[in-house]
């Protein structure tokens, strides 16, 4: 549990401490930072997307659909069809994230006072996001696929998530974690495996965990230190709110519209299996959430109600010991 300090010195020390980390990572954003424009060679020619190119099947370590059986029994042609369509619209579902995002921190960064080091952190994330929706949009303009990126339900969060981060900061940040952390789990897996990937692909991830990384400790560090200010009935809220924004939000990232199932004649059955009832399915899902499990141990959200509602919810499990610990026990999935 995370105790609210008690005297003024206290209160002083920890709020330097803040200051400080995102200052830190303020300046992260000003040292290291990328423009898609200038950091990808898209024209070079080991970037064209051309017929028949086995880079874009599905890596088996980052995509619980490339491990199904159906998926694996198909025709390389089908399988390098069914991976361009895939991750074309991973892409464009991470560009429409992106945008939401971007919608709650310009409502974050408007109420903030002056002097506020948030402030100027917030804005460099919103540059750098911005950069990040252009990036994916030109891997799906490149691809070629007409993908529609999230299910036209979830497209709805547009009119949500930005007013949400003016009413309620600390679930909004929550919810910027539980696209950035299953994004993050899964490129991270396929960059590590060192699988044969398109170097459109390659180039997009590399920049996009790059500046996850500060996106996502920024994201921890507001909420280990706002989520402790909160009354205690708020806390409590917050603490059954969290693993339920984490299992819409990361099933709002892996799962795709029902319109790729139907493009590709793909059996019910097997969308099912993957994403909802294979062992191997729950356990990568569960996976991507160890760090905010974490997280939420930290700042006192991980009541014994709440842990009750992350188990039902098929995302309870251990704590990592560190950010983005790699998975360890042998198997080919991006937890």
């Amino acid at each position: 549990m995370v105790s609210v300090p008690t005297t003024a010195d206290s209160v002083l020390a920890l709020a330097q401490s803040y200051a400080d980390k995102v200052l830190l990572l303020s300046q992260g954003s000003v040292d290291k930072h990328f423009d898609p424009y200038a950091d990808i060679d898209w024209d070079n020619s080991a970037f064209a997307v051309i017929p028949n190119d086995p880079r874009w099947i599905l890596p088996a370590a980052g995509d619980m659909f490339a491990r199904h059986p159906w998926y694996q029994a198909q025709t390389e042609d089908r399988k390098i069809e069914i991976g361009q369509w895939r991750q074309a619209n991973i892409a464009k579902v991470g560009l429409q994230f992106e945008t939401l995002l971007i919608g709650g921190m310009v409502q974050q960064t408007f109420k903030l006072p002056n002097g506020s080091p948030e402030f100027r952190y917030c804005t460099h994330e919103v540059i750098e996001e911005c950069n990040h929706t252009l990036m994916f949009q030109e891997m799906v303009n490149r691809i070629g696929r007409d993908v529609p990126g999230m299910g036209p339900i979830l497209r709805q969060l547009t009119y949500v998530v930005p007013p949400l981060a003016a009413l309620f900061p600390n679930l909004f940040f929550i919810a910027v974690l539980s696209g950035e952390e299953p994004i993050d789990h899964i490129q991270k897996a396929i960059l590590r495996a060192g699988a044969d990937i398109h170097p459109i692909m390659r180039g997009v991830m590399a920049i996009h965990v790059a500046e996850e990384a500060r996106h996502i400790s920024f994201a921890h560090e507001y909420l280990e230190h706002h989520v402790p200010e909160a009354n205690q009935l708020a806390r409590f809220v917050l603490s059954l709110a969290f693993p339920i924004v984490m299992w819409i939000g990361g099933r709002a990232i892996i799962i795709p519209p029902r319109a790729f199932f139907r493009e590709f004649g793909i059996p019910e059955r097997v969308r099912r299996e993957v994403f909802f009832g294979l062992p191997d399915s729950k356990e990568t899902f569960a996976g991507y959430f160890g760090d905010v499990r974490a997280l939420a141990q930290r700042i006192g959200l991980m009541n014994p109600i709440a842990k009750t509602v992350w188990k039902v919810l098929g995302i309870g499990g251990s704590t990592t010991r560190y950010r983005s610990e790699p998975d360890r026990s042998g198997h080919t999935r991006a937890a």
